[in-house]
């Protein structure tokens, strides 16, 4: 992504968050998630509330994927200092293999809903996509078997009114800001497990199926953080990624 195309991308902003005011909603959430189509590493979820009675623009802020790593990070304590609260949970690998990708972002959902909800209970969460995987309302249809709920996500979770809307990340400021906060804090600890597993170099890919991602684990096998039941090798060995999830990881990569 160059600059100049970064310029010409419209800002996000607050007209979304603010059109929940004329039902009498204060405190407004934005969701996003990073890592879905990784191979290795968890699926990570970023939650960012704003109080529609305090809070202005904040520039700079866009989608995770349409900034460099600098400038991500650098946003991190600006968005923290601009924000209501704040949040990011995660769900291993071997949650997933265990639940599913679908059980799993709901299960880090609830954990960074936590974080935010010892501040401030939002009265309203605008979540990326057309599917909502955050409500607690969903645990019994995502949870299939019993006995397989995360312990922590049982009795917790996201209570509010969910409004999924497609392309939040690029429309929405709060849905930005969540994204950068998951994508930073998901991307540094896919390079501290990169010191501990150097060959498949999740330092440089933060565990999407690059080709040499791919060689290394065709070389090596699979490592305790990645995601065993998705078929992991090259392409004429093992297909793309894991059932249903097509050619997503490429999109997803281009975040790195």
């Amino acid at each position: 992504m160059t600059a100049a195309r970064r310029k010409r991308s419209a800002a996000p902003t607050l007209i979304f968050e603010k059109s929940f005011s004329s039902g009498g909603h204060r405190y407004i959430a934005g969701c996003d998630e990073v890592g879905r189509g990784a191979l290795a590493g968890p699926v990570s979820v970023g939650i960012v509330v704003v109080d529609l009675e305090a809070c202005k623009g904040l520039r700079g802020v866009r989608d995770s994927k349409l900034l460099s790593p600098a400038e991500r990070e650098a946003l991190v304590p600006r968005i923290r200092k601009w924000c209501l609260a704040c949040g990011v949970g995660h769900a291993s690998s071997a949650e997933i293999d265990d639940v599913g990708l679908m059980a799993a972002l709901q299960a880090a959902g609830s954990r960074a809903w936590e974080q935010v909800a010892a501040t401030v209970r939002p009265d309203v969460v605008i979540l990326d996509g057309n599917h909502d995987w955050l409500s607690r309302r969903g645990q019994d249809v995502l949870f299939e078997e019993p006995g397989v709920v995360p312990s922590d996500v049982v009795l917790s979770g996201c209570d509010a009114p969910v409004h999924t809307r497609i392309k939040a990340d690029l429309q929405c400021l709060s849905v930005a800001a969540a994204s950068v906060l998951a994508k930073v804090e998901r991307d540094a600890l896919m390079v501290s497990l990169a010191v501990e597993h150097p060959a498949y170099r999740w330092d440089v890919n933060k565990g999407y199926a690059t080709a040499l991602h791919r060689a290394a684990i065709d070389a090596r096998g699979a490592s305790d953080y990645h995601r065993r039941s998705w078929r992991l090798g090259t392409p004429a060995e093992a297909g793309t990624t894991a059932p249903g999830i097509g050619a997503e990881w490429d999109h997803e990569r281009r975040r790195s």
